[in-house]
């Protein structure tokens, strides 16, 4: 029985057919270099023990922090308290240090040997125009009232008396003067204001004015 020769054309074609991207055996174990390098590494797990400590560490930092701040806040709540203080103790030195003239000229004024009510009289000017200048540079002013509408924010109306002469409301009196300082009432001045007469009182006058004719 004779053996069949090998065709060599026919063995090329079935290798042309096998796909070079295919490998030769599946159960092939690939090569170091076909892995992918781009495979990152597996991170480490972090352990629960760590993460409390992190934020153990950030709470203590916090409340350091807190601590701090509340002790500066506390320093610069005194600080301001004792500044305020020294302020209004200057100021109050600085006030008598500038009244302490007037009061040295009103003992002058009674101490002085003269019995002339002229001459009082003067010194007495002379130490009211001293005050006023005082007052003047301290920035209080008088309030106006005799004439002027009455105003709650500024008259203290002691009481009202029926006019005939004056519109209702109408200051036209003053018992004590009012003052403010930078626009700011210092004490209001007390007034009588005017109302309305009634007709009684019209009728009254009216009697009075033809007995007196």
């Amino acid at each position: 029985m004779s053996k069949k020769k090998k065709c060599p054309a026919t063995d090329e074609a079935i290798e042309n057919e096998v796909s070079p991207d295919m490998p030769a055996d599946e159960n092939e174990t690939p090569s170091e270099d076909s892995i992918d390098d781009t495979v990152d590494a597996p991170t480490p797990i972090i352990s629960l023990d760590e993460v409390l400590q992190k934020t153990r560490d950030e709470l203590a930092e916090q409340k350091d922090k807190f601590v701090r701040l509340q002790a500066e806040t506390d320093n610069f709540r005194k600080r301001m308290t004792r500044e305020k203080d020294e302020f209004s103790q200057y100021a109050n030195e600085r006030l008598l240090k500038a009244l302490i003239p007037i009061f040295d000229n009103f003992e002058r004024a009674l101490d002085a040997p003269s019995n002339d009510t002229d001459s009082l009289k003067e010194g007495l000017d002379m130490i009211l125009k001293q005050f006023n200048t005082f007052l003047e540079k301290e920035k209080v002013e008088h309030i106006k009232a005799i004439g002027e509408v009455f105003d709650p924010s500024i008259h203290d109306a002691l009481t009202s008396e029926e006019s005939a002469e004056h519109d209702e409301n109408t200051v036209i009196r003053e018992f004590v003067k009012g003052y403010m300082i930078n626009n700011r009432v210092l004490r209001p001045a007390q007034v009588v204001i005017a109302k309305t007469p009634t007709e009684k009182s019209e009728e009254n006058s009216e009697k009075e004015e033809e007995l007196s004719s």
